[in-house]
């Protein structure tokens, strides 16, 4: 099969079936790119999804762009991407028209409750995926706890943590070289 319909097949397909944005994505993603096709190693899957998150922007889009990229080049790249962002589009597009004409209470209204609630478990379940790939040490335990309160208590904003996750990774990787060099 063709990688850049491959590409935009995997993408549109997560893009139409999963709720909740670009990491709840992420488990249906690696079944087929990486258990299915062996476009690449779940390693790579993981990494550039863990990138998406410093990105701003759609994370969906940003983790296709990676993938794709990384897969078939520039063409990869644009497939990914399209199919990424073509359900998201044509449902906001759907859902702007209809909205007003869908009841706000009764059946609806219990129907999407409780697709809100199996949302947060995709989320959920996204997160605990990269924690498992990225939190190696105790060191990065830390700090992932550490912004995880900071901004469940709203003490520091997204771009705030991740700029101090950097330093401190810069200061971390300072100190593994200087001890390797001792």
């Amino acid at each position: 099969m063709n990688k850049n319909w491959l590409l935009f097949k995997v993408y549109f397909t997560a893009g139409a079936l999963t709720f909740s944005g670009g990491l709840a994505m992420l488990p249906m993603i690696q079944r087929e790119v990486v258990d299915k096709y062996h476009l690449m190693a779940k390693d790579e899957l993981y990494e550039y999804s863990t990138l998406s998150q410093t990105f701003p922007g759609v994370i969906a889009l940003t983790n296709a762009c990676f993938v794709g990229r990384k897969v078939n080049g520039v063409p990869g790249m644009f497939w990914a991407a399209f199919g990424a962002i073509f359900p998201a589009f044509t449902f906001m597009l759907l859902a702007t028209i209809l909205y007003q004409l869908i009841p706000q209470r009764g059946i609806i209204l219990s129907i999407m409750s409780a697709i809100r609630a199996s949302s947060a478990a995709f989320l959920f379940s996204a997160a605990y995926t990269l924690a498992r790939y990225n939190l190696k040490n105790i060191a990065s335990i830390l700090l992932a706890v550490f912004c995880l309160l900071a901004s469940v208590f709203s003490l520091a904003s997204a771009p705030v943590l991740i700029v101090i996750a950097g330093v401190v990774g810069v200061i971390m990787g300072s100190q593994k070289h200087k001890e390797a060099k001792a």
